[in-house]
């Protein structure tokens, strides 16, 4: 019958779902627990965040520039409305440091960093590489894992304030130079505006969050990738789905938390 069908696949895949989740959550403890191998040779570690946090610079860098350039000059138009011109660094520094900063660098990072790490260790499952360090009892979550786990999480609160510091200065070369803000008012409003505790530590943990999240979701896709083309492909293409729609939803959670009861 087509209900019954219907309730067995839609079972089928809630119990997969579940299963994955579970399987996730078993690989992230892993991680934990090996990560003494990442410290003790943090030569490993430090690789790993050359090839995610510096190779992926450039993409935040200009990324940057231009969302504080956006911002900048939509700020000024709307702000003009209700005479306000001067509150424009503030407007542009907050939506950065709150907001726009850690989400647009986590999507960058997972974008780039994630899906690299997802095909390369689901390349190295599917040349056979991971399976011969378990013969040569080599443990493949401290060796290959762990250090890309710690990379990701250390590289991406650097590249979210990194992010922020150049989007200010978009901000501050569409606002000042090009359309003759005031340029005091444009940072006396920042500094008054901007608080450490309220706005830019939460920006760092959610930044710190995000790292974790997709740093979690890449390695472990790559390391549970069918070793194939596809298997690979398909791995790195749920790799970007699955840490975008986390990011979005690890944001509504953790502004609520935040922000939500002022």
């Amino acid at each position: 019958m087509p209900a019954v069908k219907s309730i067995r696949v839609i079972g089928h895949r809630a119990i997969s779902a579940v299963w994955r989740i579970g399987m996730a959550t078993r690989f992230f403890f892993l991680i934990l627990l090996y990560s003494g191998n990442s410290f003790r040779r943090f030569h490993l570690t430090v690789k790993e965040l050359f090839s995610t946090g510096v190779m992926s610079l450039l993409i935040i860098v200009v990324a940057g520039l231009f969302v504080g350039m956006v911002l900048g000059l939509q700020g000024y138009e709307t702000l003009k409305r209700y005479g306000s011109e001067a509150a424009l660094g503030s407007m542009v520094a907050l939506s950065l440091v709150r907001e726009l900063g850690p989400v647009l660098a986590a999507l960058l990072f997972a974008s780039r960093a994630g899906s690299a790490m997802t095909a390369e260790i689901g390349l190295m499952k599917a040349t056979e590489q991971i399976a011969a360090m378990e013969m040569m009892a080599v443990n493949p979550v401290a060796r290959i894992v762990a250090p890309r786990f710690w990379a990701g999480v250390i590289s991406m609160p650097l590249l979210a304030a990194l992010f922020s510091a150049i989007g200010v200065f978009g901000g501050y070369f569409v606002g000042v130079v090009q359309i003759g803000v005031d340029e005091g008012s444009f940072w006396s409003q920042m500094q008054s505006a901007v608080d450490f505790r309220e706005d830019i530590l939460n920006g760092v943990i959610k930044s710190f969050v995000f790292g974790m999240a997709v740093t979690v979701i890449a390695l472990f896709e790559g390391y549970d990738a069918p070793p194939t083309a596809e298997g690979v492909s398909g791995a790195t293409t749920r790799t970007v789905v699955e840490s975008s729609l986390a990011i979005l939803m690890l944001d509504f959670i953790l502004t609520a938390m935040m922000f939500g009861g002022k």
